[in-house]
C-alpha cells in the first residue's frame, strides 16, 4: 500500500478519535455512493455532519486543509444530498473539514473548519 494511503488511514482512526472526545456521534465511517465518498457521517446537537478528513506528515507542501477544492466540495454535496434523500428528516446539516498535521512522534495538530460552502 502506498505510503499516502497509511497516512489516510491514520489520519482517519485520529479523526474518529477525535470527533467522538468532542461530543459527536458517528453515524457512518467512508459511506459511499457510486463515486461519491464522505469520510464520516455524525451528529452533534441535533446537527447532521459532514466530515471530510484532510492528514499530512509536514507542512512542507502546506496544510492539509489546502487540498479541499471546489471539486471536493462539490462531490461532498452531491454525496450529502443522495445521503439526505435516504435519510430524510434531517433540519440542520454542515460541512466540515477536519485538518490532522502529524510530524513525527509529536503530537498531532487538529484543525477543524466548521460550515464550509462554495
Amino acid at each position: 500500500m502506498a505510503r499516502h494511503n497509511d497516512t489516510g488511514k491514520a489520519g482517519e482512526e485520529l479523526a474518529k478519535d477525535y470527533l467522538l472526545l468532542n461530543s459527536y456521534t458517528i453515524l457512518h465511517r467512508n459511506w459511499r455512493h457510486k463515486h461519491w465518498e464522505i469520510d464520516f457521517i455524525a451528529t452533534k446537537n441535533q446537527v447532521l455532519h459532514f466530515v471530510e478528513v484532510k492528514t499530512r506528515t509536514s507542512e512542507n507542501f502546506g496544510y492539509p486543509e489546502e487540498k479541499m477544492d471546489r471539486k471536493k466540495i462539490r462531490c461532498m454535496i452531491n454525496a450529502s444530498e443522495e445521503y439526505l434523500y435516504t435519510n430524510p428528516g434531517w433540519n440542520r446539516i454542515q460541512f466540515d473539514v477536519l485538518s490532522i498535521t502529524m510530524v513525527n512522534k509529536e503530537e498531532p495538530e487538529y484543525f477543524l473548519i466548521e460550515d464550509v460552502y462554495l
